[in-house]
């Protein structure tokens, strides 16, 4: 069991003991006309002095990044800068290439600055320098404060204002509707009713005969066309255009043939009675 455990101390302590560093880190702040404002050395143990750029100034990083153990240089598998706004809470992330023997270098102009700058204001960002591998035990290493000009508010997106609270909806209905008096509607309804009455009269005056209504030739037509009625009622209360034809296709076909029957026996009929 100790035997087993051994290799897995000695991976431990090598993980450990393998910390990535960074080497001769240096900045450079330089003006528009290319003349070096300040140079300084970047320790690791102190921050130096907070660093103030305008917006015509460029600032140049320079470090190597190395193994902390036995000083050599490195290429990690991650390497990003971290602009961080301690008063909003705001950040950016700005990678970092770096060449394989882990020399690396940053220039940040403020005639250009890059996307991944943060909205600035009147706080200091602090600059902090981020290193990953997979070989390696990760760094974080704080390098310095930096000033920038304030930047300006991000234009209003053209549809923040769907966002916001909107003004209470309050939904008016429209006054009910006057029903006439019950005379009026007695008449209109009577009007509406008297051509049925009308030509109910005259049915009955008339007094048609239909002696072969019900014959077993005659019934089934009678019954088809019904039914026909019928579907125009269900189609009313509940049925959908396309049922309606769908059903009444169906019902064509045997009315068809049972109106044809229906006919030849009516002129059978008049025949026999001539």
């Amino acid at each position: 069991m100790l035997f087993s455990l051994t290799p897995l101390l000695l991976l431990a302590a090598a993980a450990q003991a393998s910390v990535l560093s960074v080497q001769s880190p240096k900045f450079t702040i330089l003006s528009s006309d290319k003349s070096e404002l300040r140079s300084e050395d970047i320790s690791l143990d102190k921050k130096p002095a907070p660093l103030t750029l305008s917006s015509t100034d460029v600032l140049k990083l320079t470090f190597q990044v190395v193994d902390g153990k036995g000083g050599k240089g490195v290429h990690p598998h991650q390497t990003f800068l971290r602009f961080f706004d301690e008063v909003s809470g705001e950040e950016g992330i700005q990678p970092i290439r770096v060449t394989a023997g882990g020399k690396a270098k940053f220039d940040l102009n403020m005639a250009k600055p890059p996307s991944s700058l943060p909205p600035t204001s009147a706080a200091p960002l602090k600059v902090t320098l981020l290193l990953g591998s997979f070989v390696h035990s990760p760094a974080k290493i704080e390098l310095f404060d930096l000033y920038l000009p304030a930047s300006y508010p991000p234009p209003q997106h053209p549809d923040e204002a769907s966002f916001h609270l909107l003004p209470t909806i309050h939904h008016t209905f429209r006054p009910e509707q006057k029903v006439p008096p019950k005379f009026i509607s007695a008449v209109f309804a009577a009007i509406v009713v008297s051509p049925w009455v009308l030509l109910l009269g005259l049915w009955i005056k008339v007094n048609p005969s239909t002696p072969r209504l019900f014959s077993p030739s005659i019934l089934p037509f009678t019954t088809l066309l019904a039914a026909f009625e019928l579907l125009l009622f269900w189609y009313w209360i509940e049925l959908k255009l396309g049922q309606v034809l769908l059903y009444g296709a169906i019902l064509g076909v045997p009315t068809i043939f049972a109106g044809k029957q229906a006919l030849a026996s009516m002129g059978d009929t008049r025949v026999g009675r001539k």
